[in-house]
């Protein structure tokens, strides 16, 4: 900006209206820095027709004063694609593009915020359940007749599916990695409140989606998360391997679900799963839970914590690719670098 010594020099009553316009412009210039990514949008200001008109009417004044003009003009110079971008990566504020993600399809409200460009997520349909093929026909499992909250495991048959124990603490974190949870169902008679009731209530941390420098969006929580929390459902279309393989480009999205070629794809309908990503130190694991259905090859795919996460920390879970086992549409293998960042990276992710 024109120093102090300078608009002392031209701090003239008749100037100062002259002096003012430029200090607008300076203004303005100085949003436009902060603001876009080349000198040519900078420059932009100084091209302003109105301001030009104003300046017309004190040609006189724009002579005399030469060398302020001069000053600005160096400081709008002063800035190239380097240095505005270099600005922008240390002095943009993170700030909140979107109030809810989910749009209200969540207990909670999911907010994004980004501190890196300021840019919306990509766009897609958000849900909160699974979409299945119009081929599946899901046969609900039989619902008990519990009405004490499943608290007696002998009785309970969806308790004994899980081995006689209800896989979940008083305060709703699952106890240990099963291969596969029964949680009640919607047959069943015990109440919302059940025990055995957690991971299809949704999520209830107060989560929220994140620009990564790196790694696009990512996901953490406004609070801490102790170990054993649910977070939330992997959500999107169920389909077979075979459709998935056709679905060029989406792979980032596809999540194998069993051994029976069967993932689910959340590239275009999805939920704030989808932003979770890859470590090869994670604190999330996946884990298989059927509750309205008793189809086990379609297991529904719920995160829970595997360890206490600190507030704002990312979430995190291993993709579990294997290297040299991904391959394009012609058979050729493909390569992703890893740039998770942890001590444990293999540099890979496939």
């Amino acid at each position: 900006m024109p120093s102090k010594r300078l608009r002392e020099s031209y701090g003239q009553k008749e100037d100062e209206d002259l002096f003012n316009q430029y200090e607008v412009l300076m203004a303005g210039a100085q949003e436009y820095v902060n603001s876009f990514d080349s000198k040519r949008e900078v420059e932009k200001i100084a091209q302003d027709k109105s301001m030009k008109s104003k300046c017309e009417d004190h040609k006189e004044k724009l002579v005399k004063h030469e060398a302020l003009m001069v000053e600005i003009q160096k400081y709008i110079n002063s800035f190239n694609k380097a240095s505005i971008g270099k600005s922008k990566a240390e002095n943009v504020k993170e700030i909140c593009v979107l109030d809810d993600v989910s749009i209200g399809k969540e207990n909670v409200k999911i907010r994004a915020m980004n501190g890196v460009d300021w840019k919306n997520p990509l766009r897609f349909i958000y849900t909160s359940r699974i979409i299945y093929p119009d081929w599946f026909h899901p046969i609900e499992s039989i619902g008990c007749n519990c009405t004490n909250g499943c608290s007696d495991s002998h009785k309970c048959p969806c308790v004994l599916k899980n081995g006689g124990e209800i896989p979940f603490n008083e305060r709703g974190a699952i106890v240990r990695a099963k291969l596969l949870v029964h949680e009640c169902g919607p047959l069943c008679k015990c109440p919302p409140t059940c025990m055995n009731r957690v991971s299809q209530r949704g999520p209830q941390c107060q989560l929220e989606i994140f620009k990564t420098k790196s790694r696009g969006w990512g996901l953490r929580s406004r609070s801490s998360i102790s170990s054993g929390d649910f977070i939330c459902e992997y959500i999107g279309e169920l389909l077979q391997d075979k459709e998935a393989e056709q679905r060029i480009g989406q792979d980032e999205y596809l999540f194998d679900i069993s051994n029976d070629s069967f993932a689910i794809d959340a590239a275009k309908y999805g939920n704030i799963g989808r932003f979770i990503n890859h470590s090869c130190s994670p604190n999330l694991y996946a884990q298989k839970v059927l509750y309205d259905h008793n189809d086990k090859r379609m297991p529904h795919i719920m995160f829970f914590a595997t360890k206490n996460i600190p507030t704002l920390r990312e979430i995190t879970y291993d993709y579990n690719y294997k290297i040299g086992r991904v391959c394009d549409v012609n058979g050729n293998i493909k390569t992703k670098e890893c740039h998770c960042g942890s001590r444990k990276c293999i540099g890979r992710l496939y």
